[in-house]
């Protein structure tokens, strides 16, 4: 989850390791740190908290001038924050710098060989320990690309490793184990990052490091090799979004930003994909037809707010498609021996496509003979490359830690992904299916019309600012928005806040209500699903009953959730399963604002980072 920068070039180096931190505190905030090499020495300055502590550091007791640095910004795994357990680490005698993102399992092991050896070990961190092996191992090579080759041969776990020395004053080394590292290919200088984002502003030509391989940058050349030392395959591409997606462009939050963009980013996922006759024309789908027919279960994985979207998922599957399908919490999917074969087919879902236990999960269904499909926001990911296929979200990039625009463009591609299967083992009537994408072509607009209800949204969060729990209830693809929205108020407004399926308020939570206590529900399509409606309003009778204060989530003209409701947030009447994609909107809005007057940290959320690649 940590932020990994790496500079060798002929700019001021620790500029531009500092500028790429900030494009990537969002992946951890507990301490940030730099190295720099000056003169054949390493100089380290290094602070717990967020990245402005360690910037007032540097404008009190400011680092010499070098082309050659690394800077690290710490999601905490070993030891707690503070600044000694901050990275970048060094060896006893200051010649090797190691910043570090993941864990390394068997630490405990290693730093007892190491202090049995008369090493003594600053800090409560696993990373440590690799800076003084590196320091062991060097003198046998004297190359501190050789040095890191026979370091990761010890290593267990997933890691990305980047290390600078003062013996090689001009080299940036790197390694990676499960964890991301990228390339920025410059002129006259070439950068490392745990994400194209921190070089994004100096060259949009990447490569993608893939498993098991080490980096070797100078100024003037990339050097690539696999942990056993032979050449390594890469690829390299064309980043095809530039700096200005990454800024919050007069927005006061770039979580606000990026639910702004949801309409583009919804019409960017669609692009290329539905034709001019209004079928499906997946290009870059690497499955084919013939294996397609053959499935005959689909199983959607993923964790968090992913984990939400794979619900719609299954609903989408077997709506359209009539397989079985299930949704899985990946972090649990492999330890519970899931029945997989070749006739089944595993949707992974992850915005990073860095997800340490989706990835893990990935790897279980590929022993039993399943094929993958991953559905990712970024290229050139670790579940892209494992994956048999890849279908892309192109939400463009996300800094806000509490996802958004991610979440709606991977509804989106399960629902494009549940019509595909359909019209290849032609289960569902062609007329059916493109009535439906007709439908998905007019949401971006739909969402359009919701933001500009946000006013209203933004009041009613205010309304409940005071309030010690709130509930979130819905039936059918609306369960899976209670869930997304009650778990973007404990992201941000760090209160305690459930979603239920409502028709499971009677089989215990009820006992939750009490008078005054909220309950946002969402209320299913009166127009489409009028049986569904009439449960959901005796839900809310049986809330209000007890005292509750009813806030629904209802498509515009229902006048009957009118008599019940204390406030209606109005949506545009859309097909039930196309649902989430407005109804999640106004809960983003209303967590983020209901964060900002109790006075949180929208965009980074305490304890949280946006990429979780640690089982």
């Amino acid at each position: 989850m940590c932020g990994i920068v790496g500079y060798v070039g002929s700019k001021q180096a620790l500029s531009v390791v500092v500028d790429g931190l900030r494009r990537l505190e969002y992946r951890g905030y507990d301490s940030a740190g730099v190295a720099v090499v000056s003169e054949n020495k390493l100089k380290v300055r290094k602070k717990a908290g967020k990245l402005t502590k360690l910037e007032s550091l540097l404008g009190d007791d400011p680092l010499p001038s070098s082309t050659c640095a690394i800077g690290h910004t710490r999601w905490a795994t070993h030891g707690i924050p503070n600044d000694i357990n901050a990275h970048p680490h060094l060896d006893q005698d200051q010649k090797f710098a190691v910043i570090h993102n993941g864990i390394i399992e068997n630490f405990a092991q290693l730093r007892a060989e190491l202090e049995a050896t008369g090493t003594n070990l600053a800090s409560d961190t696993d990373t440590e320990v690799v800076a003084h092996l590196l320091a062991s191992e060097y003198p046998k090579t004297k190359s501190l690309t050789k040095a890191m080759q026979q370091v990761v041969s010890r290593l267990r776990g997933a890691f990305t490793l980047v290390a600078i020395s003062s013996e090689e004053p001009d080299l940036l080394v790197g390694a990676r184990r499960n964890s991301p590292l990228v390339v920025g290919r410059g002129i006259g200088e070439n950068f490392l990052a745990s994400d194209v984002s921190a070089f994004i502003s100096h060259t949009k030509s990447a490569i993608e490091l893939g498993q098991d391989q080490i980096v070797e940058l100078t100024s003037e050349s990339i050097k690539i090799i696999n942990f056993d030392g032979s050449d390594a395959l890469f690829k390299e591409y064309e980043i095809d979004w530039d700096i200005s997606a990454a800024e919050k462009g007069g927005y006061e939050l770039f979580m606000l930003k990026e639910i702004a963009e949801q309409p583009q980013a919804v019409r960017d996922t669609l692009a290329g994909r539905i034709n001019e006759k209004g079928i499906l024309n997946f290009s870059d789908f690497q499955i084919s037809d013939e294996t397609i027919k053959e499935i005959k279960k689909v199983v959607f994985i993923a964790c968090g707010t992913a984990f939400h979207a794979g619900l719609i998922g299954k609903y989408a599957v077997e709506r359209w498609t009539r397989l079985p399908s299930e949704a899985e919490i990946a972090s649990e999917f492999r330890y519970r021996d899931p029945i997989l074969d070749k006739e089944s087919l595993v949707v992974a879902i992850s915005q990073s496509g860095e997800t340490m236990d989706t990835l893990m999960a990935v790897k279980h269904a590929k022993e039993q003979g399943a094929k993958v499909l991953a559905i990712t926001n970024t290229q050139g990911s670790t579940l892209g490359r494992e994956a048999d296929a890849v279908l892309y979200t192109r939400a463009g990039p996300e800094v806000a830690v509490a996802s958004t625009k991610a979440f709606l463009t991977q509804v989106v591609a399960v629902e494009l992904l549940a019509l595909y299967l359909a019209q290849v083992k032609a289960v569902t009537q062609t007329s059916e299916i493109k009535k439906v994408l007709e439908d998905i072509l007019d949401m971006s607009h739909a969402i359009d019309v919701v933001l500009d209800t946000m006013p209203q949204v933004k009041e009613i969060a205010e309304k409940y600012k005071s309030a010690k729990s709130i509930l979130f209830i819905g039936r059918q693809a609306g369960y899976p928005v209670a869930l997304e929205g009650a778990l973007k108020l404990k992201e941000l407004a760090y209160m305690h806040a459930e979603g239920f399926a409502a028709g499971e308020l009677k089989h215990g939570p009820i006992a939750l209500i009490e008078a005054g206590s909220p309950v946002i529900v969402i209320v299913p399509s009166l127009e489409h699903d009028p049986i569904l409606h009439e449960k959901i309003i005796s839900n809310i009778q049986e809330v209000k009953a007890r005292g509750a204060s009813v806030v629904a989530l209802a498509e515009a003209g229902d006048e009957v959730v009118s008599l019940y409701a204390d406030q209606v947030i109005r949506l545009p009447k859309v097909p039930s399963l196309l649902q989430p994609l407005v109804a999640t909107v106004p809960l983003q809005v209303f967590a983020a604002q209901l964060a900002k007057v109790k006075g949180h940290d929208v965009d980074q959320p305490r304890n949280l980072a946006k990429s979780v690649t640690v089982e």
